[in-house]
């Protein structure tokens, strides 16, 4: 199992930085828009992984594996106080607020679709 988790965390960590490297190149760095959309998308597909109730070798490979090494909070963190040391506070809030909130929202509705869908 351990294994599985691992080359998932590989495969997950290769398609953040694929996706970081995309969305930079569109949107720019001022922003930590990248980390926002990829913790949201794994928020989404660990709520319906979950919601699905798959199998325990699914949710450790996919799971742990592909989305924990595809999201990140330490990044996340990273970021937040990147911006505090800027001083640009209103941009902190807001992204303590979208990733939070809309975090929890998204596995949410992710949760609700694999209930339904299961």
């Amino acid at each position: 199992m351990a294994v599985l988790a691992g080359v998932g965390a590989m495969v997950g960590a290769l398609g953040r930085y694929g996706t970081t490297r995309l969305v930079q190149r569109w949107y720019g760095n001022h922003w930590p828009v990248a980390t926002l959309m990829i913790n949201w998308v794994g928020c989404l597909l660990l709520g319906g992984l979950t919601g699905l109730q798959v199998s325990n070798l699914l949710a450790i490979s996919l799971g742990t594996g592909v989305l924990g090494g595809f999201t990140t909070f330490s990044t996340f963190s990273h970021e937040v106080v990147m911006l505090a040391d800027q001083r640009r506070f209103g941009a902190v809030l807001g992204y303590l607020l979208l990733s939070v909130l809309g975090g929890c929202l998204l596995a949410a509705v992710g949760f609700w679709w694999g209930l339904i869908h299961g």
